[in-house]
């Protein structure tokens, strides 16, 4: 088999730091996916990042998805996973549409809310799961640990759903999930159990991370599916490799707009443009948690905590886990609190990246203009995105193909669309049972003993 890709720690370099022991080995991928995080509360990252021609982003033009879920998947595990059990997995994951809906000119949508939980995350979860179940060791338990701000957990909780030798975990902030969100996550059962915590999603997180460096659970088989886990940054490559291919003329750079709160999704479009795909500038617009714009202008970084609650639930983080990654590809080192050990590279940051802050107002007005002008119906998280995109084209120019993501669908916002347009968003398939189902959660405060006393009460490590 072909030669594996190493994974290495964020944390690598920290010598010297009160309670962390620098994690200086390489992994391979099954190591990284299933430990989700560093034993020195690092993030998992390649070592190497596979370079592809392009002209074999462009063989993908009018190519099914799974196409180019292959290209990048074989180009990452290579030497992991046999190509047999590769295009099982992806053909499972990958069986609903990708829409990629024209506004005007040469700027598209790219609508990612048609899995089985209509959110972005279907993607990342649906292919890790599976990755998973093939790779874990047989007779022992996996328990996977999922914070999540909105979407994240309920699309790990049905991708998980009833897959063998594996239970599930989801913390959610008690007062920042919407109704029909709640519903989603208290009511998926089997071997998915849902924690709502009292306070912020930063909490939520926080509490995964202390469990994973938590010696009194090294025998627990413990793995995330938050974007920690590099296992959900590699699929989430996968739609922007897609989308230029199918709308690329001539091999042209596309602007790429991405909605960011916890920055994985905006993360496989970095690595796209390093695997050699054709990306003019990434976008990444935050709502009111606006610490990523902030680093940008000034170079100083100061996560916002608490997070501050906007409409665009998903994204209110104040210290995005993946931001370690981001500092790590442009030369700097973050840790997990938030404290910078080494500057990354601020021009070449500038260079590649544009952020900004979009307000609640600016969301709501983006979603009843974009509307009213063109009867495309966005939600909040795709709002900011696009308004995001064009703040961005107003400052520099005109770009001739631009492509802004939608991360959720919008009758998961139901009030707010009534409340905007005067109209009720018809529910995709995927929701349409949500009403009919029962379930509730596990109430905990937001005290790191509470959740540690009821995991080692209800975890199991052996099937």
């Amino acid at each position: 088999m072909s030669e594996q890709l190493r994974y290495y720690s964020t944390n690598r370099h920290l010598d010297g730091v009160p309670g962390i022991t620098p994690f200086r080995e390489t992994v391979s991928f099954r190591e990284a996916l299933l430990m989700g995080q560093a034993p020195d509360e690092g993030l998992f990252m390649p070592e190497a990042i596979p370079v592809l021609p392009v002209d074999a982003f462009k063989s993908l033009k009018g190519m099914p998805y799974t196409e180019a879920a292959m290209l990048v998947a074989q180009a990452f595990l290579a030497g992991e996973i046999d190509e047999q059990t590769l295009r099982r997995i992806i053909d499972d994951a990958y069986n609903y549409e990708v829409p990629l809906e024209n506004v005007f000119a040469r700027k598209y949508i790219m609508r990612l809310d048609q899995g089985p939980t209509a959110s972005f995350k279907d993607f990342a979860a649906r292919m890790m799961a599976r990755l998973m179940s093939a790779l874990r060791d047989p007779g022992n338990r996996l328990n996977v640990l999922v914070a999540t701000s909105g979407d994240t957990g309920s699309a790990v909780g049905e991708a998980f759903k009833g897959v063998e030798g594996i239970d599930v975990t989801i913390l959610y902030p008690r007062g920042e999930v919407s109704g029909r969100q709640k519903r989603q996550l208290d009511t998926i059962g089997g071997n998915v159990r849902t924690v709502s915590v009292d306070g912020k999603f930063d909490d939520c997180q926080d509490l995964v991370k202390q469990a994973f460096s938590d010696p009194a659970f090294d025998d627990f088989n413990l793995t995330s599916a938050n974007s920690i886990n590099f296992g959900r940054i590699l699929p989430q490559i996968v739609y922007y490799v897609w989308a230029w291919a199918q709308l690329s003329r001539d091999g042209e750079p596309a602007v790429f707009s991405v909605p960011s709160g916890n920055f994985g999704d905006a993360l496989g479009c970095e690595y796209a443009r390093r695997m050699g795909l054709p990306v003019e500038k990434l976008v990444m617009p935050t709502n009111e948690n606006d610490e990523f714009p902030h680093f940008l202008e000034t170079g100083v970084y100061e996560k916002v905590s608490p997070s501050r609650a906007c409409l665009s639930n998903a994204m209110n983080v104040g210290h995005p886990s993946n931001l370690a990654r981001f500092f790590d590809l442009y030369g700097g080192t973050l840790d997990r609190t938030g404290v910078v050990h080494r500057a990354p590279d601020l021009d070449e940051m500038r260079k590649q990246i544009y952020s900004v802050s979009i307000s609640d107002r600016e969301t709501k007005k983006t979603i009843k203009r974009i509307y009213d002008q063109y009867r495309v119906l966005l939600e909040p998280h795709g709002a900011v995105g696009w308004r995001g995109l064009e703040v961005y084209l107003e400052l520099f120019g005109d770009g001739p193909l631009c492509i802004s993501l939608e991360t959720a669908h919008p009758a998961k916002f139901p009030e707010e669309i009534r409340e905007l347009l005067g109209i009720n968003p018809d529910l995709p398939q995927s929701m349409k049972d949500i009403d009919e189902r029962s379930g509730e959660p596990v109430l905990l405060s937001n005290v790191y003993g509470a959740f540690r006393k009821y995991l080692q009460q209800n975890l199991r490590v052996t099937d």
